[in-house]
């Protein structure tokens, strides 16, 4: 700015909030001239999601389990001091009393707060949440890995060639698990292809996310997480059990078949567990593989991780190209725009607030892509 002018900490606070509706739309023009001007390659896009600490601290975030332990300790405490005043009443009488007004404001102000809980408790089993925000209702207490207490979930879809942002969105929900369509596919519909590669971590793994990629029109790689029972016992991995999908039966490290035997339902989804309960009692792996009789579940979809699980065989380095192409955008967003936090309160806000920040990393990679005359003339055109 002329003579090195700059606007101050309210004049940038009333253009966030005053504009907030218009930085979505800004964004997407500008990805849109991106797209224009070459500078996504349209084949690889990587999805992943950060943590942003928001405007409450963690000690005006509570769960519901919190509260009840809150409240207790407040019945616990009131209850001491009750007896504590009953007990020193008439020494206090001698005295003048100002221990027991003492204790009478204390009761007074402990039981205020025990109603603030209540309040807070009851209000969370009434709307069904499992954690309530004060300052910003709408942020909530991430993971603990994070290290960012309570925040938002900033999800962005980034494509290979330039490590570009295509879309972005910000969310309130603590894991990643489930995001990846949601992220994904309106970064696919702008940048008009009808396929696309879609790499994301496996905190993004959930098996209906992944059908549904597919049948958007995506190709989704993503590792699946080794959790359960047997994995936590060192026993054989469901992917050591291969299936064969002609004969719909599991063939077991041993070399047995294991077929369907119980039909049942897993998030609306239908299963299908398969075992062999006369092979495992002979079984000579039994102690590598259960401790018990066997059985692996197969639900509905479940061909698509098989098919998924095959391009990853193919294509193992695609995981560590991921890594390259979304770090990228959070790196820099955190360290040299200093985005720790969010400066605006609820969702909607906090979107407005990001979508400024994705536009402004975009705007930079550009311009050191192709220059700043070409860029103008771009913008002019």
């Amino acid at each position: 700015m002329l003579r090195s002018l700059k606007p101050d900490f309210k004049t940038i606070a009333d253009f966030r909030s005053d504009n907030r509706a218009a930085f979505k739309k800004v964004f997407r023009e500008f990805v849109i001239l991106c797209r224009r001007l070459d500078l996504f390659g349209r084949e690889l896009l990587a999805v992943d999601g950060t943590r942003i600490k928001a405007v409450n601290n963690k000690d005006r975030n509570f769960t519901t389990r919190s509260l009840q332990k809150f409240i207790e300790a407040a019945d616990k405490k009131l209850e001491d001091y009750l007896k504590r005043l009953d007990a020193g009443d008439a020494e206090e009488c001698a005295t003048g009393g100002s221990r027991v007004k003492n204790l009478a404001e204390k009761i007074a102000a402990l039981k205020k707060k025990r109603g603030e809980y209540a309040a807070h408790l009851s209000a969370l089993e009434e709307s069904g949440e499992s954690q309530v925000s004060l300052t910003d209702p709408d942020s909530r207490a991430m993971a603990a890995h994070t290290k960012v207490a309570v925040g938002y979930n900033a999800q962005v879809a980034v494509d290979a060639k330039n490590k570009m942002i295509v879309d972005q969105d910000v969310t309130n929900q603590v894991v990643d698990m489930g995001l990846l369509t949601q992220t994904a596919e309106p970064a696919r519909a702008i940048l008009e292809v009808a396929t696309i590669d879609v790499v994301a971590d496996r905190g993004t793994f959930k098996i209906e996310d992944i059908a549904a990629c597919e049948k958007a029109g995506m190709t989704p790689y993503v590792p699946k997480p080794q959790r359960g029972s047997s994995v936590s016992n060192g026993f054989f991995r469901k992917d050591e059990i291969c299936y064969d999908a002609g004969r719909d039966a599991y063939i077991c490290p041993a070399g047995q078949t294991l077929k369907p035997f119980r039909h049942g339902r897993l998030r609306d989804l239908k299963k299908i567990d398969y075992g062999n309960p006369k092979a495992c009692r002979d079984c000579p792996l039994r102690a590598r593989c259960t401790n018990g009789v066997r059985s692996v579940s197969r639900i509905e979809n479940e061909d698509a991780l098989d098919r998924m699980a095959q391009r990853l065989a193919a294509r193992p380095d695609i995981l560590d190209r991921r890594r390259e192409i979304v770090e990228h955008p959070f790196g820099s967003i955190k360290q040299w725009m200093n985005q720790g936090a969010f400066l605006m309160r609820g969702v909607d806000n906090v979107c407005a607030e990001f979508s400024l920040t994705a536009l402004v990393y975009n705007l930079r990679r550009a311009l050191n892509i192709l220059g700043v005359e070409t860029m103008m003339a771009a913008v002019r055109d």
